[in-house]
């Protein structure tokens, strides 16, 4: 894959403490603000793939769903009670 080289403008602080662990990790800056990224683009997919799963499923069960829910509960009590004698 090719790299591209590209410019950040970071505060002192955040810089010093991206030097520090990227010392302890045995990586380059470089190598760290990679892995940064990539941990944020995952996290971010899996926020839009949770958010997408929420939608479909926002609206269950509707009141139909629930009847019918209810209903078949009831008949697989009868029928584990008639069973059971």
């Amino acid at each position: 894959m090719a790299s591209i080289k590209t410019a950040i403008s970071l505060h002192k602080n955040l810089f010093d403490q991206v030097n520090e662990l990227a010392k302890e990790m045995h990586v380059s800056r470089s190598r760290l603000f990679v892995f940064a990224i990539e941990d944020f683009i995952k996290k971010n997919d899996n926020k839009k793939l949770l958010s997408k799963i929420n939608a479909a499923y926002e609206d269950y069960p509707n009141e139909d769903e629930k009847s019918i829910s209810k209903a078949m509960k009831e008949k697989h009590r009868q029928n584990i009670g008639n069973e059971a004698w």
